[in-house]
Protein backbone atom coordinates (compact mmCIF):
# COMPACT_ATOMS: atom_id res chain seq x y z
CA UNK A 1 0.00 0.00 0.00
CA UNK A 2 1.74 3.14 -1.11
CA UNK A 3 2.21 6.23 1.74
CA UNK A 4 1.88 9.69 1.06
CA UNK A 5 5.41 11.59 2.97
CA UNK A 6 3.76 13.60 5.61
CA UNK A 7 4.01 17.28 4.61
CA UNK A 8 1.95 18.45 7.49
CA UNK A 9 0.02 17.79 10.32
CA UNK A 10 -3.29 18.75 12.49
CA UNK A 11 -2.33 20.46 16.12
CA UNK A 12 -5.33 21.97 17.18
CA UNK A 13 -8.87 22.27 17.47
CA UNK A 14 -12.03 24.22 18.60
CA UNK A 15 -15.69 23.61 18.03
CA UNK A 16 -18.50 25.98 19.54
CA UNK A 17 -21.93 24.29 20.48
CA UNK A 18 -24.77 23.87 17.87
CA UNK A 19 -27.29 26.47 18.31
CA UNK A 20 -30.93 26.63 16.47
CA UNK A 21 -31.17 29.49 16.64
CA UNK A 22 -28.88 32.43 17.31
CA UNK A 23 -30.04 36.16 18.30
CA UNK A 24 -27.99 39.47 17.20
CA UNK A 25 -24.81 36.89 16.84
CA UNK A 26 -21.58 38.30 14.56
CA UNK A 27 -20.42 35.68 12.25
CA UNK A 28 -16.91 37.26 12.91
CA UNK A 29 -17.04 37.04 16.54
CA UNK A 30 -18.34 32.69 15.84
CA UNK A 31 -15.17 32.74 13.89
CA UNK A 32 -12.68 34.67 16.89
CA UNK A 33 -14.44 32.45 19.49
CA UNK A 34 -13.66 29.01 17.38
CA UNK A 35 -10.14 29.84 16.02
CA UNK A 36 -9.03 30.68 19.95
CA UNK A 37 -9.60 27.54 20.99
CA UNK A 38 -8.07 25.97 17.97
CA UNK A 39 -5.16 27.85 18.65
CA UNK A 40 -4.71 27.56 22.71
CA UNK A 41 -5.22 23.48 21.64
CA UNK A 42 -2.30 23.51 19.81
CA UNK A 43 -0.27 25.35 22.68
CA UNK A 44 0.15 28.20 20.85
CA UNK A 45 -0.09 31.66 20.34
CA UNK A 46 -2.09 33.98 17.53
CA UNK A 47 0.89 35.64 16.79
CA UNK A 48 2.64 32.05 15.77
CA UNK A 49 -0.18 31.69 13.11
CA UNK A 50 1.32 32.80 9.61
CA UNK A 51 -1.73 30.95 6.96
CA UNK A 52 -5.45 31.75 7.10
CA UNK A 53 -7.88 30.08 5.33
CA UNK A 54 -11.46 31.23 6.01
CA UNK A 55 -15.22 29.49 4.56
CA UNK A 56 -17.00 31.89 1.98
CA UNK A 57 -20.17 32.91 4.54
CA UNK A 58 -19.21 35.77 6.24
CA UNK A 59 -22.10 37.83 6.48
CA UNK A 60 -21.12 41.30 7.80
CA UNK A 61 -17.99 40.89 4.71
CA UNK A 62 -19.11 39.60 0.86
CA UNK A 63 -15.56 40.55 -0.36
CA UNK A 64 -12.20 41.03 0.62
CA UNK A 65 -13.05 38.44 3.78
CA UNK A 66 -9.72 36.84 4.50
CA UNK A 67 -8.74 40.59 4.79
CA UNK A 68 -11.47 41.37 6.92
CA UNK A 69 -10.92 38.35 9.23
CA UNK A 70 -7.65 39.02 9.72
CA UNK A 71 -8.32 42.91 10.80
CA UNK A 72 -10.61 41.58 13.36
CA UNK A 73 -8.75 39.00 14.93
CA UNK A 74 -5.23 40.97 14.68
CA UNK A 75 -3.45 38.40 12.34
CA UNK A 76 -1.05 39.80 9.35
CA UNK A 77 -0.90 36.33 7.41
CA UNK A 78 1.63 35.67 4.74
CA UNK A 79 -1.04 33.17 2.98
CA UNK A 80 -5.14 33.48 2.76
CA UNK A 81 -7.71 32.15 1.00
CA UNK A 82 -11.42 31.35 0.51
CA UNK A 83 -12.19 27.72 -0.18
CA UNK A 84 -15.83 27.71 -0.98
CA UNK A 85 -16.51 24.08 -2.26
CA UNK A 86 -20.18 24.13 -0.14
CA UNK A 87 -19.98 20.85 2.44
CA UNK A 88 -16.73 20.04 1.64
CA UNK A 89 -14.84 22.91 2.26
CA UNK A 90 -13.54 22.57 5.47
CA UNK A 91 -12.07 19.26 3.80
CA UNK A 92 -10.46 21.58 1.34
CA UNK A 93 -8.94 23.72 3.55
CA UNK A 94 -6.70 20.81 5.23
CA UNK A 95 -4.79 20.09 2.25
CA UNK A 96 -4.51 23.23 0.58
CA UNK A 97 -3.05 24.62 3.93
CA UNK A 98 -0.73 21.77 3.64
CA UNK A 99 0.18 22.42 -0.01
CA UNK A 100 0.58 25.76 1.37
CA UNK A 101 3.00 24.51 4.04
CA UNK A 102 5.18 22.16 1.67
CA UNK A 103 5.66 25.47 -0.98
CA UNK A 104 7.29 27.60 1.80
CA UNK A 105 4.49 30.30 1.82
CA UNK A 106 4.02 29.61 5.42
CA UNK A 107 4.39 27.47 8.51
CA UNK A 108 1.17 27.38 10.82
CA UNK A 109 -2.52 27.73 9.20
CA UNK A 110 -5.45 28.45 10.51
CA UNK A 111 -8.47 26.62 9.16
CA UNK A 112 -12.12 27.76 10.02
CA UNK A 113 -15.44 28.00 8.82
CA UNK A 114 -18.93 29.06 10.42
CA UNK A 115 -21.87 31.08 10.44
CA UNK A 116 -24.68 32.10 12.59
CA UNK A 117 -28.53 31.23 12.21
CA UNK A 118 -29.90 34.95 13.20
CA UNK A 119 -33.43 35.93 12.32
CA UNK A 120 -33.95 37.22 8.56
CA UNK A 121 -33.23 40.07 8.10
CA UNK A 122 -30.36 39.39 9.74
CA UNK A 123 -30.31 41.84 13.34
CA UNK A 124 -26.61 41.28 13.85
CA UNK A 125 -23.76 43.57 14.55
CA UNK A 126 -21.46 44.09 11.65
CA UNK A 127 -18.02 43.56 12.99
CA UNK A 128 -16.33 45.02 9.68
CA UNK A 129 -14.39 47.96 11.32
CA UNK A 130 -14.81 49.63 7.70
CA UNK A 131 -17.73 49.94 8.17
CA UNK A 132 -17.64 51.50 11.75
CA UNK A 133 -14.77 53.48 11.34
CA UNK A 134 -14.36 54.60 7.64
CA UNK A 135 -17.34 54.44 5.78
CA UNK A 136 -19.59 57.08 7.96
CA UNK A 137 -16.49 59.71 8.18
CA UNK A 138 -16.77 59.93 4.29
CA UNK A 139 -14.27 57.02 3.09
CA UNK A 140 -16.67 55.09 1.31
CA UNK A 141 -15.63 53.42 -1.55
CA UNK A 142 -11.67 53.31 -3.57
CA UNK A 143 -11.13 56.55 -4.96
CA UNK A 144 -11.30 58.39 -1.11
CA UNK A 145 -9.04 56.15 0.68
CA UNK A 146 -6.35 55.45 -2.60
CA UNK A 147 -6.15 59.72 -1.88
CA UNK A 148 -5.97 59.38 1.71
CA UNK A 149 -2.69 57.40 0.62
CA UNK A 150 -1.60 59.73 -1.99
CA UNK A 151 -1.90 62.82 0.13
CA UNK A 152 -0.02 61.11 3.22
CA UNK A 153 2.87 59.93 0.77
CA UNK A 154 2.85 63.75 -0.47
CA UNK A 155 2.94 65.34 3.35
CA UNK A 156 5.77 62.75 4.10
CA UNK A 157 8.00 62.84 1.01
CA UNK A 158 6.95 66.29 -0.89
CA UNK A 159 6.46 64.15 -3.90
CA UNK A 160 4.77 66.51 -6.60
CA UNK A 161 1.42 65.92 -8.42
CA UNK A 162 3.92 65.74 -11.68
CA UNK A 163 5.82 62.88 -10.30
CA UNK A 164 2.48 60.82 -10.13
CA UNK A 165 0.75 61.90 -13.48
CA UNK A 166 3.95 60.86 -15.19
CA UNK A 167 2.88 57.18 -14.22
CA UNK A 168 -0.38 57.48 -15.90
CA UNK A 169 0.84 59.27 -18.79
CA UNK A 170 3.89 56.36 -18.92
CA UNK A 171 0.86 53.98 -18.61
CA UNK A 172 -1.46 55.65 -21.81
CA UNK A 173 2.21 55.58 -24.15
CA UNK A 174 2.60 52.00 -23.52
CA UNK A 175 -0.93 51.67 -24.50
CA UNK A 176 -0.57 52.61 -27.93
CA UNK A 177 1.31 49.89 -28.79
CA UNK A 178 -1.23 47.47 -27.49
CA UNK A 179 -4.05 46.88 -29.92
CA UNK A 180 -5.99 45.04 -27.47
CA UNK A 181 -5.50 48.08 -24.75
CA UNK A 182 -8.62 50.25 -24.11
CA UNK A 183 -7.15 52.96 -24.30
CA UNK A 184 -5.17 52.45 -27.65
CA UNK A 185 -5.21 55.50 -30.01
CA UNK A 186 -5.46 58.05 -27.04
CA UNK A 187 -2.11 58.76 -25.27
CA UNK A 188 -2.58 60.90 -22.88
CA UNK A 189 0.46 63.53 -21.58
CA UNK A 190 1.74 64.67 -17.95
CA UNK A 191 -0.15 67.78 -18.63
CA UNK A 192 -3.76 66.08 -19.55
CA UNK A 193 -3.71 63.72 -16.33
CA UNK A 194 -2.89 67.21 -14.24
CA UNK A 195 -5.79 68.91 -16.73
CA UNK A 196 -7.88 66.15 -16.17
CA UNK A 197 -10.94 66.51 -13.26
CA UNK A 198 -9.89 66.14 -9.22
CA UNK A 199 -11.99 62.94 -8.72
CA UNK A 200 -10.36 63.08 -5.00
CA UNK A 201 -8.04 65.15 -3.86
CA UNK A 202 -4.94 64.79 -5.18
CA UNK A 203 -6.16 62.09 -7.43
CA UNK A 204 -7.46 63.25 -11.05
CA UNK A 205 -9.34 61.34 -13.28
CA UNK A 206 -6.80 60.03 -15.66
CA UNK A 207 -5.09 58.65 -12.62
CA UNK A 208 -7.80 55.81 -11.45
CA UNK A 209 -8.57 52.97 -13.42
CA UNK A 210 -11.15 52.24 -15.63
CA UNK A 211 -13.58 49.88 -15.13
CA UNK A 212 -13.95 47.42 -18.13
CA UNK A 213 -15.50 43.89 -19.04
CA UNK A 214 -13.19 41.28 -20.03
CA UNK A 215 -11.49 38.10 -18.31
CA UNK A 216 -7.88 36.38 -18.50
CA UNK A 217 -6.80 32.62 -17.80
CA UNK A 218 -3.23 30.87 -17.38
CA UNK A 219 -2.56 27.39 -17.40
CA UNK A 220 -0.06 25.94 -14.54
CA UNK A 221 1.36 22.62 -15.07
CA UNK A 222 4.71 20.54 -14.32
CA UNK A 223 8.06 22.42 -15.50
CA UNK A 224 8.25 19.14 -17.61
CA UNK A 225 5.14 19.11 -19.28
CA UNK A 226 5.86 22.96 -19.72
CA UNK A 227 9.03 21.56 -21.71
CA UNK A 228 6.83 19.75 -23.97
CA UNK A 229 4.68 22.53 -24.88
CA UNK A 230 4.87 25.18 -27.66
CA UNK A 231 6.37 28.22 -25.78
CA UNK A 232 9.38 28.69 -23.60
CA UNK A 233 8.38 27.82 -20.19
CA UNK A 234 7.43 30.16 -17.72
CA UNK A 235 8.76 29.18 -13.94
CA UNK A 236 7.41 30.47 -10.97
CA UNK A 237 11.21 31.35 -8.65
CA UNK A 238 9.67 32.57 -6.05
CA UNK A 239 6.08 33.82 -4.28
CA UNK A 240 5.04 35.88 -1.33
CA UNK A 241 2.25 37.31 0.21
CA UNK A 242 0.80 39.47 2.72
CA UNK A 243 -2.17 40.99 4.64
CA UNK A 244 -1.77 43.87 7.01
CA UNK A 245 -5.15 44.84 6.88
CA UNK A 246 -8.84 45.72 5.88
CA UNK A 247 -9.99 49.00 6.32
CA UNK A 248 -7.88 52.01 5.63
CA UNK A 249 -7.96 53.27 8.95
CA UNK A 250 -6.68 50.30 10.15
CA UNK A 251 -3.75 50.32 7.93
CA UNK A 252 0.05 50.59 10.45
CA UNK A 253 1.19 52.34 7.44
CA UNK A 254 0.18 55.26 5.35
CA UNK A 255 3.16 55.19 2.41
CA UNK A 256 4.06 51.74 2.54
CA UNK A 257 2.05 48.52 2.06
CA UNK A 258 1.96 44.57 2.37
CA UNK A 259 3.88 44.35 -1.29
CA UNK A 260 7.18 45.51 0.69
CA UNK A 261 7.80 41.55 2.35
CA UNK A 262 6.33 40.28 -0.08
CA UNK A 263 8.46 41.30 -3.15
CA UNK A 264 11.05 40.78 -0.35
CA UNK A 265 10.35 37.13 0.00
CA UNK A 266 9.81 36.20 -3.32
CA UNK A 267 13.09 37.79 -4.36
CA UNK A 268 14.05 35.91 -1.67
CA UNK A 269 13.02 32.39 -2.87
CA UNK A 270 14.35 33.10 -6.28
CA UNK A 271 17.58 33.94 -5.47
CA UNK A 272 16.97 37.13 -6.81
CA UNK A 273 18.25 40.78 -6.26
CA UNK A 274 15.70 43.92 -7.58
CA UNK A 275 18.44 44.65 -9.97
CA UNK A 276 18.63 41.52 -11.70
CA UNK A 277 15.01 41.52 -12.32
CA UNK A 278 14.40 42.62 -16.32
CA UNK A 279 10.52 43.60 -16.48
CA UNK A 280 8.18 45.24 -13.53
CA UNK A 281 4.79 44.64 -13.61
CA UNK A 282 3.29 46.42 -11.07
CA UNK A 283 -0.67 46.79 -9.93
CA UNK A 284 -1.69 49.92 -10.84
CA UNK A 285 -5.50 50.43 -10.20
CA UNK A 286 -3.88 54.25 -9.24
CA UNK A 287 -0.86 55.89 -10.12
CA UNK A 288 0.19 55.91 -6.09
CA UNK A 289 0.18 52.14 -6.22
CA UNK A 290 2.83 52.60 -8.55
CA UNK A 291 4.59 55.15 -6.71
CA UNK A 292 4.94 52.73 -3.57
CA UNK A 293 5.56 49.68 -5.54
CA UNK A 294 8.61 50.95 -6.93
CA UNK A 295 9.84 52.19 -3.24
CA UNK A 296 8.70 48.95 -1.58
CA UNK A 297 10.95 47.02 -4.53
CA UNK A 298 13.90 48.55 -3.23
CA UNK A 299 14.58 50.55 -6.63
CA UNK A 300 14.83 53.68 -4.82
CA UNK A 301 14.22 55.22 -1.41
CA UNK A 302 10.86 56.47 0.08
CA UNK A 303 9.77 59.37 -1.71
CA UNK A 304 12.54 59.06 -4.42
CA UNK A 305 10.19 57.28 -7.63
CA UNK A 306 9.18 60.17 -9.32
CA UNK A 307 12.89 60.89 -9.73
CA UNK A 308 13.58 56.99 -10.31
CA UNK A 309 11.09 57.24 -13.29
CA UNK A 310 12.75 59.80 -14.83
CA UNK A 311 16.66 58.40 -14.49
CA UNK A 312 14.69 54.61 -15.81
CA UNK A 313 13.83 56.59 -19.11
CA UNK A 314 10.19 56.14 -18.33
CA UNK A 315 8.19 53.27 -18.39
CA UNK A 316 8.33 51.92 -22.08
CA UNK A 317 9.76 48.77 -23.36
CA UNK A 318 13.19 50.83 -23.83
CA UNK A 319 13.28 51.68 -20.87
CA UNK A 320 16.20 50.28 -18.42
CA UNK A 321 13.57 48.56 -16.23
CA UNK A 322 9.92 48.59 -18.14
CA UNK A 323 6.73 48.91 -16.64
CA UNK A 324 3.63 47.32 -17.49
CA UNK A 325 4.86 47.36 -21.30
CA UNK A 326 0.45 46.44 -21.82
CA UNK A 327 -0.38 49.47 -20.96
CA UNK A 328 -0.96 48.80 -17.31
CA UNK A 329 -4.64 48.91 -15.82
CA UNK A 330 -4.30 52.17 -16.18
CA UNK A 331 -4.44 52.32 -20.40
CA UNK A 332 -5.61 48.70 -21.07
CA UNK A 333 -8.08 48.78 -18.48
CA UNK A 334 -9.54 46.67 -15.22
CA UNK A 335 -11.54 43.88 -16.08
CA UNK A 336 -12.65 43.00 -12.45
CA UNK A 337 -10.59 41.02 -10.58
CA UNK A 338 -8.90 39.78 -13.52
CA UNK A 339 -7.27 43.01 -13.68
CA UNK A 340 -4.31 41.67 -11.69
CA UNK A 341 -4.11 38.40 -14.29
CA UNK A 342 -3.44 41.19 -16.99
CA UNK A 343 -0.30 41.88 -15.28
CA UNK A 344 0.88 37.71 -15.06
CA UNK A 345 -0.57 37.40 -18.74
CA UNK A 346 1.99 40.63 -20.00
CA UNK A 347 4.95 39.30 -18.14
CA UNK A 348 4.48 35.86 -19.58
CA UNK A 349 4.33 37.05 -23.27
CA UNK A 350 7.48 39.51 -22.50
CA UNK A 351 9.69 36.32 -21.40
CA UNK A 352 7.78 34.25 -24.43
CA UNK A 353 8.83 36.87 -26.73
CA UNK A 354 5.81 37.39 -28.19
CA UNK A 355 4.81 41.11 -27.54
CA UNK A 356 5.44 42.50 -30.93
CA UNK A 357 6.20 46.23 -31.24
CA UNK A 358 6.04 46.48 -27.10
CA UNK A 359 9.16 43.55 -26.79
CA UNK A 360 11.98 44.10 -25.19
CA UNK A 361 15.54 43.72 -26.11
CA UNK A 362 15.84 41.03 -22.93
CA UNK A 363 13.36 39.89 -20.63
CA UNK A 364 14.17 36.40 -18.84
CA UNK A 365 12.81 37.55 -15.80
CA UNK A 366 10.11 39.72 -14.26
CA UNK A 367 8.64 40.85 -10.85
CA UNK A 368 4.56 40.53 -11.22
CA UNK A 369 2.39 42.12 -8.00
CA UNK A 370 -1.01 41.98 -6.63
CA UNK A 371 -2.80 44.34 -4.98
CA UNK A 372 -6.11 43.96 -2.96
CA UNK A 373 -8.41 46.39 -0.77
CA UNK A 374 -6.53 49.65 -0.12
CA UNK A 375 -2.99 48.55 -0.27
CA UNK A 376 -3.48 45.64 2.15
CA UNK A 377 -3.49 42.20 0.21
CA UNK A 378 -0.60 41.58 -1.62
CA UNK A 379 1.29 38.97 -3.75
CA UNK A 380 4.57 38.84 -5.60
CA UNK A 381 5.64 36.98 -7.98
CA UNK A 382 9.01 36.09 -9.56
CA UNK A 383 8.60 34.73 -13.07
CA UNK A 384 11.19 33.27 -14.82
CA UNK A 385 11.97 31.75 -18.42
CA UNK A 386 13.30 28.35 -18.89
CA UNK A 387 17.22 28.53 -20.25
Amino acid sequence: MRHLTPRAAISGIGELKPQRRTENVATMDMLMRVSAEAIADAGLTADQVDGLLVGPQVGETPQHVPAAVSEYFGMMPTMSNVVDLGGASGHGMIWRAAAAIAAGQCETVLCVIGNHRNPIPPRAANRNPAREFDTPFGASGANTSYALLMQAHMAAYGCTPEDYAQIAAGARANAQLNPMAIFYGKPASVEDVLASPLVASPLHLLEIVMPVAGADAVIVTTAEKAKQGPHRPVHLLGAGEKITHRAVSQAPNLTSGPLKPSIARALDQSGLGIQDVDFLSLYDCYTIMVAATIEDAGLCQPGQFGAWLRDNGGMGHTAAKPINTHGGQLGFGQPDLAGGMTHVVEAVRQIRGTTGARQMKKCDTALVTGNGATMSEAVALILGGAA
